[in-house]
């Protein structure tokens, strides 16, 4: 119920152009967000994620829509969609949304495909700031996203490019799972596994609409390796590892 409030939110908070919404309102200065940034990093190097039970680990399942797919060719980041999910918990209102402002207006092709707006690029919030908030969104918990090789190789770029800092968080892609739960099926776009785990498809290319979504098949997922007696991230690294391919 909480989950179908919140997309009657972004829908219409959409209709109305409003660029970014944030779970904080606070503002800060730039140098208390570089500061924080800079703390937060040291932090992440300190910890390791690996044999926290799987029922107990915090994520943040993002996605990202872009102009295209190479960052280091001029290809941008548009918006930034994410929930916040504990073990098989989505939590459904801490949730992070924000288009990025945008100079240059991508092809009418990517305007048609993610339904953005002209309006809502132009009144965004820039690219520094954007990653400002949802780092401080995502504190340290762990990534997670579909494909997310694309969405490293963007974040890796734009944090650099406008924080001049790496990214250093542990992104995790949903197919990690799925090669346990299911290494026989051919399981490739969004929409493939949603269907695979019956999760209802809507709002196909909405970076908060797709990180729903994706954060419903990381919980499906989650609860098949649990039932398959694996209980943390480094009990399924070592599975893979070994190279098996027999279906658990």
């Amino acid at each position: 119920m909480v989950m179908n409030h919140m997309v009657q939110l972004m829908k219409q908070l959409s209709t109305k152009l409003s660029p970014t919404i944030y779970t904080s309102a606070q503002q800060q200065s730039s140098a208390q967000q570089l500061s924080y940034m800079r703390q937060l990093q040291r932090e992440l190097k300190r910890e390791d994620v690996l044999d926290i039970p799987l029922a107990k680990l915090p994520v943040v399942v993002f996605d990202l829509e872009t102009s295209g797919f190479y960052p280091d060719k001029g290809d941008r980041i548009l918006s930034i969609g994410a929930v916040k999910v504990t073990g098989e918990m989505i939590q459904e209102d801490q949730f992070f949304y924000s288009c990025v402002r945008s100079e240059q207006l991508p092809s009418a092709e990517i305007l048609a495909l993610t339904g953005l707006k002209k309006e809502e690029l132009e009144e965004a919030p820039p690219l520094g700031e954007v990653l400002q908030q949802f780092y401080r969104f995502v504190r340290h918990s762990t990534l997670v996203a579909h494909h997310a090789s694309h969405e490293k190789a963007f974040m890796s770029h734009a944090t650099w490019q406008t924080l001049k800092l790496p990214f250093q968080h542990r992104i995790i892609d949903t197919s990690f799972l799925t090669k346990v739960v299911a290494p026989k099926e051919t399981l490739v776009s969004l929409d493939d596994c949603c269907a695979y785990y019956g999760i209802p498809v809507a709002d196909r290319h909405h970076a908060l609409h797709d990180s729903l979504m994706t954060a419903k098949l990381w919980k499906a997922s989650i609860s098949e390796v649990q039932q398959a007696g694996y209980e943390t991230l480094r009990d399924i690294y070592l599975f893979l590892a070994k190279g098996r391919t027999t279906r658990i």
